[in-house]
This record gives structure tokens, sequence and C-alpha cells, in this order.
């Protein structure tokens, strides 16, 4: 990695209970750059580009349309982050550490027919020289980044309403709740439905479906303890398992030393895209999909409490996006905005801490006169790399629910999921910063020293 000015130091409070014992002191973090970046949308994608932003010695707002962090947190389901994403959690103090005390122990994964007979066991524990796997609750995972991210002091703004994107040669902004708001660069980071899309592909798109939605369903690992025909999901620690059949696979895990448990599965959707992409599940329809599969697997089901929190998520698709980038390059998009990836590809969340990243950098190598530049060197950087992991998802996706069983039974490991080092045994800040000079010669044409 290239030398760097020597970050200087901004005193926090402690992140609070969420992250025991840790003592956030001072935040290490690069001197003003003078940059001021407005993001929209406090999820995963956006909150982490202002932790990165404020890391690299940029001036952030963050703008989130709902009126407070519970509505954030409170809901939600499991969520992943490989290696290559939780690299940036180790950089923010406390985070990583937090993050590990309530996610789920295991380093395997138990795949089954879906009647019931075991296939095989995946172990991913060769990969702990590459990071650190992060699965566990949605909400609780989010809010340990938003306590870092409130003790660094970056601006965040609830309520706020962001209407309409612009931008000039100058400058971007936003308009938020009828008022505008000018920044030198704006992020836009709402999801799929993200307002800022329009701007940069120049028209509305509307989403589409991708043929199949998810139902997921968390809820107290008591409830699985007391049945006898699978208490053994939950009494002995963390679990995680797996169950593949024609055109639907189930997963399930318990966490916290089985306190927690969780299942999901993929299916046909078949409801219309454009209604509401996600509402509440019924188990009874739940069942519907799963009949005939393994006894366990109707069991869970039938297992889930009515007040445990069961959703059916639709997955909505996107054709890959020309560009990121508006056309004079202050605005760009990051996370699903820009790159909306289906749940078998295990990276979405990733990729999008990795947006941030990146962009942050660039903002930091290119600096305020060349904002423009360094918006287009972040996307020159991202594209093909987020591109060719999105295809993962579609691959793990046809591997599953197209399972062959007449050749797995040679050749269980065939059913694996993919983890391959490229994607996974990365790290963005170093890549960005070790390619940021030789992009932008590209960009421009020119062997300046950058």
């Amino acid at each position: 990695m290239p030398q760097i000015s020597q970050p200087v130091a901004r005193t926090g409070p402690h992140i609070g209970t969420d992250i025991e014992k840790t003592k956030m002191g001072d935040f290490p973090r690069q001197p003003p750059s003078g940059i001021k970046v407005i993001i929209v949308g406090c999820g995963f994608a956006g909150i982490s580009a202002a932790i990165e932003c404020d890391r690299k010695g940029h001036s952030v707002t963050l703008l989130e349309k709902v009126p407070n962090i519970e509505e954030i947190t409170r809901f939600g389901d499991i969520i992943s982050f490989d290696p290559n994403g939780s690299r940036a959690f180790v950089r923010w103090p406390g985070v990583i550490e937090a993050m590990e005390r309530i996610a789920r122990q295991t380093s395997w994964l138990d795949l089954y027919h879906w009647k019931g007979k075991f296939v095989t066991r995946q172990s991913f524990a060769n990969e702990k020289g590459w990071g650190h796997r992060i699965n566990g609750h949605r909400g609780e995972l989010h809010n340990i980044i938003f306590q870092h991210a409130k003790a660094r002091g970056i601006d965040i703004r609830f309520g706020q309403r962001v209407t309409e994107y612009f931008e000039t040669d100058d400058h971007a902004g936003v308009i938020v709740n009828g008022q505008q708001m000018f920044a030198d660069v704006v992020i836009a980071a709402e999801g799929v439905r993200s307002r800022g899309r329009k701007l940069v592909l120049g028209f509305d798109d509307k989403p589409k479906s991708s043929g199949y939605a998810v139902y997921r369903a968390w809820f107290p690992g008591d409830v699985i303890a007391k049945n006898p025909m699978l208490k053994h999901l939950v009494v002995n620690g963390d679990t995680h398992q797996g169950w593949i059949g024609p055109d639907l696979h189930f997963l399930a895990s318990s966490l916290k030393g089985g306190k927690e448990f969780n299942w999901v599965f993929t299916h046909v959707d078949d409801g219309n895209i454009e209604e509401s992409w996600q509402f509440p599940g019924k188990v009874e329809d739940c069942l519907k999909y799963v009949e005939g599969w393994a006894p366990m697997v109707t069991e869970i089901v039938k297992s889930t409490p009515k007040h445990g929190r069961l959703i059916d998520h639709k997955l909505v698709f996107r054709d890959p996006l020309p560009t990121f980038i508006s056309p004079k390059a202050r605005i760009c998009l990051i996370g699903d905005a820009a790159h909306p990836f289906l749940p078998t590809s295990i990276q979405g969340a990733s990729q999008s801490i990795e947006d941030g990243v990146v962009l942050a950098i660039c903002l930091e190598k290119a600096g305020k006169s060349n904002v423009p530049l360094a918006v287009r060197a972040y996307e020159k950087i991202r594209y093909e790399r987020v591109h060719k992991a999105q295809a993962m998802g579609v691959k793990t996706r046809e591997k599953w629910h197209k399972a062959n069983f007449d050749t797995i039974w040679d050749n269980p490991e065939s059913i694996h999921l993919s983890r391959e080092p490229w994607l996974l045994n990365f790290d963005a800040e170093v890549d960005a910063y070790k390619r940021y000079a030789e992009v932008v010669a590209d960009l421009t044409g020119s062997k300046a020293k950058l």
C-alpha cells in the first residue's frame, strides 16, 4: 500500500453496552479533506460508507427517512458477512469483537436431501486465515455499526425524506423535506428503489421479479428445545444445516448457544412484483411449499410461534447497470442501489461494505478539486468485481435448485457452496490504494504521477 498521511485523532465516547469492555477512546482518521459528502440511506451500505468517509477525513451527513434507528434494527433475520466484507469491521475499533459475541459460532454447513438423508458437511475452517465470517441477526449487527458511527460523531439525521437528486459541475445535492442540501458528492444508498437511480440512468427503471421469493423466520430457541424431534438443533450450541430439493432450498441455524433460531427458504414467486415486496408470512402457506419434505423441515416450520418474525420477501431483480455514476460524476450508487444480490451469493452485504471503502479512498486520493475523477475511479475499480460476484448467486441457486442426486451421491461435494479466494481472500482497502493511480491514469490518459 502506498504511504498515506499520518491520521489525526478525534475523541468519542464509549460505544455503549452493545460493545462491552471496549473503550472507543480516540478514533484514527485522516486530516480533514474539505470534501462534503451527503449519504442517503442508513442501511449497511450507507452507514458503512459514512464510517469509511469519516476515517478518510471527509465531512459526512447521513440522511435516513425513518424516524429513528429502532425502525431499522428492531426487525430482521440472518445476514452474512464474508471475510472480504468483515475486514472493514476489524478497522473500526471494537466492532468486530462485538459482532463475534452475537454471531453464529459454526464453521460448517450440513446438507441433506430434501427427503431427509444426510449428504455432506462443508467445512469453512480453512477460511479462518482469510478473515472473520460473521453470521448474525441483521438488526443487532446493524446496531453495533450504528453505535460505532454515533460514537465517532458522524452527523446522522432521521426523518429525512429525500425526494430529488441534482448536480452541477461544481456540486451535488438533494431535496430533503422540501429543502435543498448541497455537498461535493452525494452517495445514494437507499436500496433497489433508490431515487438516485433515475438521475444516474436517465430513466426510472422498475424492478423485475427474479422469479423467486424467500420466507424468513426468527424466534427463541427454546421453542425448538422443547420439541423432541428438533432439540438437537439447539441444545448443544449453534448449528447450521440445509435441505436441497426441486427448485427450493431450506436453511436453518441456531445462534447464541442455541438461544435463538432462524430458518429461511427460497421458493418460486407466485405474486405480483408491483405489489409490496415484503409482507408478513403465514405458516400454513409455508407448509404448502415443503409438503412431502423431510419431517424435520415441516416440523421446523410448524414450530414457528405466532409471535415470531415471519416474512415473505420478494427477490427483486435488476439487469446489470451500465453505470453506477451520474453524468457529471457527482452522484454515485452503492450497495443494492447499484447491484442487488441474490441471497445465494452470500455477498450482497459484503460488497456494499467494499463499495464504501473504495469510494472513501478514491475521494481521499483525488482531493476536493477532483471529486468527479474520484467517483469515476470508484466505478472503474468496483464494476468488474461486483458483477462477477453477482453471478455467484445465480450459480449457487442453479446448483441447488436443479440438483441431480443421481450424480450427487457419487460426488457429494458438488453441492458445496463455491468459496473462491479471489472473492473472499480480498482486502478492498489495500486493493484500492494499490490500483488507484493506474486506474486514474487509464481514465485520464495521463501517466503523470498521482
